[in-house]
């Protein structure tokens, strides 16, 4: 084992809740007809909850008051430290005229052109976080990104 790079950290609750803040789109995973499915979506934090906007579909039938999970990920600018939040919670549709409208106010704008109007609330009951060092390849690691070319 490579004792350069730092062991695995564990995120407290608050840290991760900033990331999932700090990132635009994560990964909804739900099950279906007994098949696990993934969907990239972009999502907003909402006092604690994570929100985003769908329409009917696969997506929609497997959240409306299921146990889901959402994961979001990213890497610093330098490419040597990754990090990862998975929330796991149950999925709701905002129905609640008061909430409902507070969440059209929210700064949520699916990538889609499609119309979402359905939004959905998940409400974790678990939020994990952790922050590692990247294992980089010797060559890799000095290698310039594309975007320094």
């Amino acid at each position: 084992m490579d004792e350069t790079i730092a062991p695995m950290e564990h995120l407290t609750v608050s840290q991760s809740w900033a990331l999932v803040r700090s990132a635009p789109i994560g990964r909804l995973a739900v099950v279906v007809d007994g098949k696990p499915e993934i969907f990239p979506l972009n999502h907003v934090v909402d006092h604690g909850t994570v929100v985003f906007r769908t329409a009917e579909g696969t997506k929609l039938m497997g959240t409306l008051g299921k146990e889901v999970a959402y994961e979001v990920d990213g890497v610093d600018a330098g490419g040597t430290v990754a990090w990862s939040v998975v929330i796991k919670g149950e999925a709701h549709e905002v129905a609640r005229l008061h909430e409902a409208v507070e969440s059209f106010e929210l700064p949520l704008f699916p990538w889609h052109q499609g119309p979402k109007p359905r939004i959905i609330r998940i409400e974790p009951s678990e939020v994990h976080g952790r922050r590692f060092s990247v294992n980089l390849p010797q060559a890799q690691a000095h290698a310039p990104h594309a975007s320094e070319e």
